[in-house]
């Protein structure tokens, strides 16, 4: 049997090379680059793509000091480039769609928020912020006990989805400046405040976000552990 890699004085053959990816949990890493190379195999780019898309790999490494040689950078380049068309042509379509699907988990919260865990004291802060008696900023650094009393109760922006699944339904629901009453959350009582929702915008930045949400998505499921196994070569 020929060998197919040496490390230092340490020969490896094909065999240990595959029992050692395994035993790493190398497998799907690398499986995910097969399935990739597939998927792009028909993408056609033209020249003048694929020179820019060239330099501009270029211009990132040089912009972190790190060298590579041209004929990496024109493999990984134009790998790179081929890879976003192939997302476009496969799930660009029906973005519009998908973003509206997701739209309630991506729009982001600026909420106040303070949390105890007796529910005496919670009861009081609320009516206390009611009535107007004390701002949500003095009852957060007087009686939070998360990391919220260091910034006056407030938090955000943050995601919906980021946020335990009760908290983004209360805010979900709420107006703004609207106090919610005192919620169990786990061993905690929150009292919350929707300062401001910032609805989530279809723009560039987001476009690429859900096509690689859905390319890794797609991704995943190709590697699936039932769809490969490590078979023996036949002598």
């Amino acid at each position: 049997m020929n060998p197919v890699l040496q490390f230092g004085d340490r020969v490896l053959q094909s065999e240990e090379v595959l029992q050692l990816l395994q035993k790493y949990q190398l497998v799907p890493p690398l499986l995910k680059e097969v399935v990739i190379d597939q998927a792009i195999a028909q993408i056609e780019c033209t020249p003048q793509e694929e020179q820019q898309a060239c330099e501009q790999l270029t211009k990132q490494y040089q912009a972190r000091q790190q060298q590579i040689n041209p004929e990496q950078i024109n493999s990984v380049a134009i790998r790179q480039l081929k890879l976003e068309k192939f997302k476009d042509a496969t799930w660009g379509q029906d973005l519009d769609s998908y973003f509206y699907q997701r739209k309630s988990q991506l729009d982001r919260v600026i909420y106040s928020l303070i949390t105890t865990s007796e529910i005496g004291i919670a009861q009081e802060i609320y009516f206390r912020i009611q009535e107007g008696e004390q701002s949500f900023a003095e009852l957060a650094r007087e009686y939070a006990q998360g990391p919220e009393a260091q910034t006056d109760g407030l938090v955000g922006p943050v995601e919906l989805q980021s946020l335990n699944p009760m908290l983004a339904k209360v805010l979900s629901v709420s107006q703004p400046q609207q106090l919610s009453p005192p919620t169990q959350i786990g061993e905690w009582l929150v009292i919350v405040r929707l300062e401001r929702l910032l609805p989530a915008q279809m723009d560039t930045q987001m476009r690429q976000r859900l096509l690689n949400e859905r390319f890794q998505s797609w991704l995943q499921t190709q590697i699936q552990p039932q769809n490969w196994q490590i078979k023996q070569a036949e002598e």
